[in-house]
């Protein structure tokens, strides 16, 4: 098991972002494995627990969408925040870009947050998004987002935002949590 505290003893907050496909969800768990304490907050799960009146995600952000992720992503940075000061390792996944990570980071003042990018080639994204098995709707409607969001996602963005880029292409999901747990922080 890896040390899962931070500056303080207070746990670290990974965020994961990467287009659909990308393994955020598989990764986090695994990474969280590594850690004596774990929370994962997947924005999809906040989201899909509105009973009624969901939007769900499109590449034309309606409103509504944009207001139920907004929400979702508040959840879970507030929640992260209070795992993470009770020495809890915490991964947040979703679809996010570097602008996003400011609108969460207000909730984490002198936490330790480590955001990365997980990158895939877009075959390898449309591959794994075939053989999931985590959804519970047919993922077949998120090949036009993977399409759509691909190139939107350029890598370098992120790097220029701070981010770590981790490209796990051709890489095991233990092989990728290692590649994480190696990346050098700030102190």
């Amino acid at each position: 098991m890896t040390e899962g505290t931070g500056q303080g003893g207070r746990g670290v907050i990974w965020v994961l972002s990467g287009s659909p496909g990308a393994g955020k969800s598989s990764v986090a768990r695994a990474l969280l494995a590594r850690f004596p304490f774990g929370l994962h907050l997947p924005i999809d799960d906040l989201r899909e627990m509105v009973v009624s009146g969901i939007a769900h995600p499109t590449l034309d952000h309606p409103p509504e969408a944009v207001r139920q992720f907004a929400l979702a992503r508040t959840a879970a940075a507030q929640t992260a925040r209070l795992y993470a000061q009770e020495g809890f390792a915490v991964a947040i996944d979703d679809v996010l870009w570097p602008a996003d990570l400011t609108f969460m980071a207000r909730h984490w003042e002198g936490l330790d947050v480590r955001p990365v990018r997980l990158y895939t080639t877009l075959e390898i994204a449309h591959e794994r998004n075939r053989t999931r098995t985590n959804k519970t709707y047919d993922t077949a409607t998120l090949i036009p987002l993977i399409e759509g969001l691909y190139p939107q996602m350029p890598p370098g963005i992120y790097r220029e935002a701070g981010w770590a880029v981790v490209d796990s292409s051709t890489l095991t999901l233990e092989a990728t949590v290692d590649a994480l747990l190696r990346l050098k922080w700030p102190a």
